[in-house]
């Protein structure tokens, strides 16, 4: 029998990196495409009550919030404040608030806008009294008070 003879060490072919760009891409694309952008950052804690039936918006994008709630930064104090968008702001300022949302969006939708009020089971009513009061004068009827699902526990 005839002897092969290795001729010398082989070595390990590299790594083909040709579609490693494609496969950067291709996640990049998947992550902005799952990833949602938060319209506004938090500076008052909310943790909304808990209510039985609960039901879904179906467009989201015709919904303003109104946040209500101690202030994150104890600077502001603890009393429950008001925030609109990115800033905090009083009941009076709530007018200007939804005239400027309802002129952001198309005159077909402006009928269809909703007002939802993400509130702090903590709060005092009487600010949501306010809120209403002010949101009746400009004629936002549409109200969605915001709340995780479960079931109320009577204390």
């Amino acid at each position: 029998m005839a002897r092969f003879a290795k001729k010398g060490k082989r070595a390990v072919p590299g790594i083909n990196t040709g579609s490693m760009s494609d496969i950067i891409f291709m996640f990049l694309f998947f992550f902005m495409v799952i990833t949602t952008i938060r319209e506004s950052s938090l500076l008052v804690k909310i943790k909304v009550p808990v209510a039985s039936e609960v039901s879904k918006l179906e467009r989201k994008s015709l919904v303003s919030f109104i946040y209500v709630g101690q202030p994150i930064d104890k600077k502001y104090g603890t009393e429950s404040r008001i925030q609109l968008n990115n800033a905090f702001a009083s009941v009076k300022d709530i007018r200007e608030f939804i005239t400027r949302e309802r002129e952001a969006r198309d005159e077909v939708d402006r009928p269809l806008l909703t007002t939802s009020l993400k509130v702090d089971e903590e709060t005092r009513m009487g600010i949501i009294t306010d809120i209403k009061q002010e949101l009746r004068q400009v004629g936002a009827f549409k109200i969605n008070y915001s709340t995780r699902k479960g079931s109320v526990v009577q204390k």
